[in-house]
């Protein structure tokens, strides 16, 4: 990626994943992704194929919004980058879901998703905090996310209507430092185990 690079242009390649814009063509896929019991963590999906399509031709050109591939080309899933406060230096990474499980079997598939997009947020950008909402209720999320570096920073109450009852959201942050010092090192880690697992395939 080049610092003149566009959202809509911006593909970012690592060692087991590209991350290449969302584009209007994947709606059927990505919606049959947002249906799928693995989203259900994530907020209300679209109710047809034909919504779908039309939210991803509505989203704003300033956020990045990736399909994440497989080295042959294969989707599996999608992540953002958003809410870029250029000013304060700041933005969310949301939208994560790695629709095909089974495919990303045995490849460190979404600790590189995540990496790349940190790069771009820290490195490309030059932010200097990232920061999320996950519901309470999302375990195996918030214990992953602490692992790579993030921080709670507080707790919303009742923040989210799910289910026929509401559920609190937890505040995450992770700083720059804390990218460069703690999410990267253990990032690289992960990565590096992944690869003859990979190889041996």
């Amino acid at each position: 990626m080049t610092a003149a690079a566009t959202p809509a242009q911006t593909v970012l390649s690592g060692a087991f994943v590209t991350l290449r814009p969302l584009a209007v063509a994947d709606a059927a896929m990505t919606f049959r992704w947002r249906h799928d019991d693995r989203a259900r963590y994530l907020n209300k999906a679209a109710p047809t194929v034909a919504d779908q399509a039309r939210w991803i031709a509505a989203r704003p050109p300033a956020e990045y919004n990736f399909i994440i591939e497989l080295k042959d080309g294969a989707p599996i899933g999608m992540v953002a980058l958003l809410e870029i406060d250029a000013a304060n230096r700041r933005a969310e990474a949301g939208r994560f879901l790695i629709g095909e499980a089974q495919a990303a079997r045995g490849v460190p598939a979404a600790v590189e998703a995540m990496k790349l997009v940190y790069e771009l947020a820290f490195d490309t950008l030059g932010l200097e905090r990232i920061h999320g909402l996950i519901g309470a209720d999302n375990h195996l999320m918030l214990k992953w996310q602490l692992f790579l570096g993030m921080k709670e920073e507080g707790r919303l109450r009742r923040h989210y209507f799910k289910d026929g009852g509401f559920i609190d959201a937890i505040a995450l942050g992770l700083l720059a430092s804390d990218y460069r010092a703690v999410a990267r090192p253990r990032m690289l880690g992960l990565i590096a185990a992944g690869r003859p697992a990979r190889a041996a395939q």
